[in-house]
């Protein structure tokens, strides 16, 4: 069978993380309008009949800022190294500019086969898309240009064609059921920090985390999983604007991450959120790397069967 590794890369919110969920066929990567939302290299495996594809959905690539921005970007070039191809997934809604030109010059060194999925085809007239083909197929030679939407599915089952394709044959690296790497806890913390984003909108910045405290599974004859989670902000003046006015907005917050919660976890929840100030915490080693800031779960390409 078609088997190997397809690193989604492109710029932040081009739609990579709506991409590689619809492809595993469940939630791995959680999703907002908001760019840099995606911070840690993702493993989502789709299985077939004839490809096994381990899709690494990767944070946009950008100019770092902080050390928490630099162990995002390098995430993203670990895959671009392991990848047996490469999906660049560009915005078609968006006009190309110098953030598209340094994705470029990193694919053209990559000596991989890259595809290119124009995104979101369904945000602009169709006389608008054969001028954006033109324009990226002057910049380099693609296997394969496939005009897609993320959200409403066209194109897709031509991009995936296209992948397996585009793979090496080979032995099965995962068991047909397994999905992602992802563990309960960092899905959790992952799905809270979503609702965040979605809730707080243009009110936070990217300077917002999720720790998980304490997480106790079903015991005792209870049905019900215990979750202690801390939502860390780097400045007291976001601190009320997660709490928002008389706690609507972490109730808000809360609610929905439960809801969420209990479809993933299939029982009830008990979720337990509290705000917290940590200043600079973009910048603290120890603290990113409990976050899981970066690679995300140790995982290197030659120790990946289980």
């Amino acid at each position: 069978m078609k088997v190997g590794h397809v690193a989604v890369v492109g710029r932040p919110n081009a739609g990579k993380s709506t991409l590689v969920n619809y492809f595993v066929g469940q939630k791995v990567a959680i999703v907002s309008d908001k760019p840099q939302t995606t911070r840690h290299r993702i493993v989502g495996v789709r299985t077939t009949g004839a490809a096994q594809m381990v899709f690494l959905d990767t944070p946009g690539i950008h100019k770092p800022v902080h050390r928490m921005n630099q162990r995002m970007v390098d995430a993203t070039y670990d895959a671009l190294r392991d990848a047996d191809v490469i999906v660049w997934v560009v915005d078609a809604s968006a006009r190309p500019g110098a953030g598209d030109a340094f994705v470029l010059d990193r694919l053209r060194r990559a000596n991989t086969p890259v595809i290119l999925a124009i995104n979101k085809i369904d945000l602009i007239h169709k006389p608008r898309l054969l001028p954006i083909i033109e324009h990226f197929s002057t910049q380099m030679t693609f296997h394969a240009v496939v005009p897609i939407s993320a959200r409403t599915v066209d194109g897709l089952p031509s991009l995936e064609a296209e992948i397996a394709a585009a793979l090496p044959e080979g032995a099965p690296l995962f068991p047909e059921e397994y999905i992602t790497d992802q563990t309960e806890r960092i899905l959790t913390s992952e799905l809270i920090r979503e609702k965040v984003l979605l809730n707080t909108r243009d009110e936070l910045p990217y300077s917002v985390a999720v720790a998980i405290d304490q997480f106790e599974e079903p015991s005792d004859g209870s049905p019900t999983t215990r979750i202690f989670a801390s939502i860390l902000v780097d400045a007291d003046s976001q601190k009320p604007i997660v709490i928002g006015k008389g706690g609507d907005m972490i109730k808000r917050i809360g609610s929905e991450a439960r809801r969420d919660l209990e479809a993933m976890l299939g029982g009830p929840v008990f979720l337990d959120l509290h705000v917290k100030v940590r200043e600079d915490w973009r910048d603290n080693e120890r603290l990113l790397d409990e976050l899981g800031v970066g690679s995300g779960p140790a995982w290197r390409k030659p120790s990946l069967t289980p």
